[in-house]
């Protein structure tokens, strides 16, 4: 594994900047007032099943807070067993939210069609890639097992949502991350996937198929790996983050980012975006202007900040277990405003 440079990290600039609070509204509606949006957020549960986590100190417990839309950013599994996959989505079926969006991770191998093609006849660790098992996972997670679990199961791609309070939402989202121990939806780190050839990351080639859109284009991004240098710290002191989510996440300037895969990296910051500078768009490391991290995590009490939208963005690295694969990170509850849309039901552009 190649990591990015220490000269790119020490770039990062660590301004503080102040957090808003937000208060629920109780002011009557209108067609522009948003809609105060609830999410809850996790990451790299690895075969994680209820129960576990009382017993090393945790506090993802049931019940768990209700909230609106429940988001996970892969690595549902240590490597992609069908059985434990039957579990994770029993695991996800028994939370409750109106709307469950779930992306694989580099451990998830069997939801990785060309890597599992690749690779067929191997074994890794507990798996044995055998012919069928990739269309047998792929089912499980968009038949109907996933949709007893309530689980929307997003591919690399934009999607539009409006939850039944009215509230819309884009969502870009990805399982790709730069090529990491010969495991699943890799990348090598001098290619660019995530921005248009026009706007390519200085020094990587564009393999881009679904880029991310430039602001306004996208409310949230979901991706398992971390942008460059934020929140992607590994052990031994390295960054793994991509420059390239980093230059795609400047571009588009979403209202949240969350993602995972490094577990060290867990917690929250919000990232202040510069302007434009005598007219031009300015990306990547030079986009950001400053940081601040979050002591601590409030769980179950929910985050609730004013975002300005465009300026700020909320990173979060949802890992649910630490380095030692043991469930002690809480998830994380999040309060969004989100503009109203033209529904009163959940409906999904995919």
């Amino acid at each position: 594994m190649r990591i990015i440079s220490v000269r790119v990290i020490k770039a990062l600039k660590q301004i503080s900047i102040p957090l808003r609070k937000s208060k629920m509204s109780t002011s009557p509606t209108s067609s522009t007032t948003p809609i105060p949006t609830r999410f809850l957020i996790i990451s790299d549960t690895h075969h994680f099943q209820f129960g576990e986590a009382e017993r090393v100190g945790g506090s993802f417990t049931q019940p768990t807070p209700k909230c609106d839309v429940l988001i996970h950013c892969g690595d549902l599994t240590m490597t992609g067993e069908l059985t434990k996959y039957e579990k994770c989505l029993n695991m996800l079926g028994s939370i409750e939210a109106e709307l469950k969006l779930v992306i694989a991770g580099n451990h998830d191998l069997t939801l990785d069609g060309k890597y599992w093609e690749e690779h067929m006849g191997d074994r890794q660790g507990y798996c044995e890639m055998k012919l069928g098992d990739h269309e047998k996972a792929v089912e499980m997670w968009k038949g109907p097992a996933a949709k007893d679990a309530g689980v929307t199961y997003l591919d690399e791609g934009l999607y539009s949502f409006t939850l039944k309070s009215g509230a819309k939402f884009t969502v870009y989202a990805s399982p790709y991350q730069p090529e990491f121990y010969d495991w699943a939806f890799p990348y090598e780190r001098d290619e660019d996937r995530f921005n248009p050839p026009d706007k390519v990351t200085p020094g990587c080639k564009s393999i881009v198929e679904n880029p991310v859109p430039d602001f306004p284009g996208v409310d949230i991004m979901m991706t398992h790996g971390p942008p460059a240098g934020i929140l992607d710290e590994t052990e031994s002191g390295d960054h793994a983050g991509c420059v390239s989510l980093l230059r795609a996440a400047s571009r588009a300037r979403p209202l949240l980012y969350c993602f995972g895969h490094i577990h060290e990296g867990y917690g929250a910051q919000v990232v202040e975006w510069e302007e434009r500078k005598e007219g031009k768009e300015v990306l990547g490391i030079d986009a950001i202007k400053g940081r601040r991290d979050f002591e601590e995590n409030a769980y179950p009490e929910p985050l609730r900040l004013v975002t300005e939208r465009g300026r700020e963005t909320l990173m979060v690295n949802a890992a649910i277990k630490n380095l030692r694969y043991r469930p002690t990170n809480s998830p994380w509850l999040v309060d969004l405003e989100l503009p109203r849309g033209d529904s009163s039901s959940t409906t999904a552009m995919l």
